[in-house]
């Protein structure tokens, strides 16, 4: 059974203080900020990035200050793009909570998420880690420029498989990928090592997403038939991408005619559904993701034996077999 306490074991008296120096890190004297800080801090969800900063800095040398800061980089710099993401997807729920835009409205919101980026830069310059927020900032552009192909992409429905891991790369893996490098550079690793990391997080990104992709047509409602939320919201998935690359033109046009006019009918969803259940499109999907998990496992395995690194192969494991 892969859990993500047996995966964070290595490095639970580091998360532990982590979680203080976070809460000062998003302190504020204004009391609106304030509460809207302690709600957000209430519902953290699995905290995967500050793990894998402490795993891989543990990994290969000893857990210092940097550390610390440059897993509170990636979490204030991640929590204020979700923020800002809710805004602009209109989304009123966020890991099962009420997003902050549902509660403060998006005015609000919006504020937050930029309070949070100035944040990322004061907590940078005022403790002269420069070079880890170069990376951070780097993760932002990317994931920005990212959401914005997608977007440029996403309105005819023509994302090819190739634009599709173009868009994935800048939106998900690149902020696992940073995760790897914050985590090295904080312990002053040598820059093959944290290349070799890079390298590692990119792989267990693509393979993180692609499991995000399959969920929405694995996951049942209480129906017992699987939700199609991205259907719904037009996005593009990969086992979507394959289904439509290997059906005939009439049945590709109309299967998109059908994502773009009908995706609020949940009959019409589930014919989508259907179609890249019965076009191979999951288990293509599925075979990809195995195969940049293993990629990810060779790279890993370039270091040598550890608590750390066994964790780190248990966190491959649970992100091919999660749940949620």
């Amino acid at each position: 059974m892969y859990s993500l306490q047996k995966i964070k074991s290595p490095v639970q008296a580091e998360m532990k203080e982590f979680e203080g120096k976070f809460r000062s890190h998003i302190s504020s004297k204004v009391s609106l900020v304030d509460q809207v800080m302690r709600y957000m801090v209430k519902r953290k969800g699995k905290q995967i990035r500050p793990i894998l900063v402490f795993l891989t800095a543990k990994m290969l040398g000893k857990v210092q200050e940097s550390t610390f800061i440059g897993a509170s980089l990636i979490e204030l710099m991640h929590t204020a793009t979700l923020v800002h993401d809710d805004v602009v997807d209109d989304a009123d729920m966020r890991r099962g909570f009420f997003s902050i835009n549902a509660l403060w409205k998006n005015k609000i919101a919006v504020l937050i998420g930029d309070y949070m980026l100035s944040r990322v830069l004061l907590l940078a310059v005022d403790t002269k880690e420069y070079d880890l927020l170069g990376e951070v900032s780097k993760a932002v552009k990317s994931m920005s420029e990212g959401e914005l192909l997608q977007i440029e992409k996403a309105r005819k429905l023509d994302i090819t498989e190739e634009v599709y891991f173009e868009v994935i790369q800048q939106k998900t893996a690149v902020l696992i990928e940073t995760c790897c490098v914050v985590g090295a550079q904080s312990v002053g690793a040598s820059l093959e090592d944290q290349e070799q990391l890079r390298r590692f997080g990119k792989e267990l990104g693509l393979a993180f997403q692609i499991k995000d992709d399959l969920f929405d047509l694995e996951k049942v409602n209480f129906t017992g038939k699987p939700t199609g939320i991205d259907i719904k919201e037009q996005k593009m998935t990969l086992p979507l991408i394959n289904a439509l690359s290997n059906a005939n033109a009439a049945k590709r046009k109309q299967i998109i005619r059908t994502i773009k006019k009908h995706n609020d009918r949940p009959k019409k969803v589930q014919e989508v559904v259907d179609f890249v259940n019965q076009s191979g499109g999951l288990e293509y999907a599925r075979l990809k993701m195995e195969m940049h998990l293993e990629n990810a496992r060779e790279l890993l395995s370039k270091f040598p034996s550890s608590a750390e690194r066994s964790a780190l192969e248990e966190l491959i494991s649970y992100t091919g077999k999660r749940k949620k």
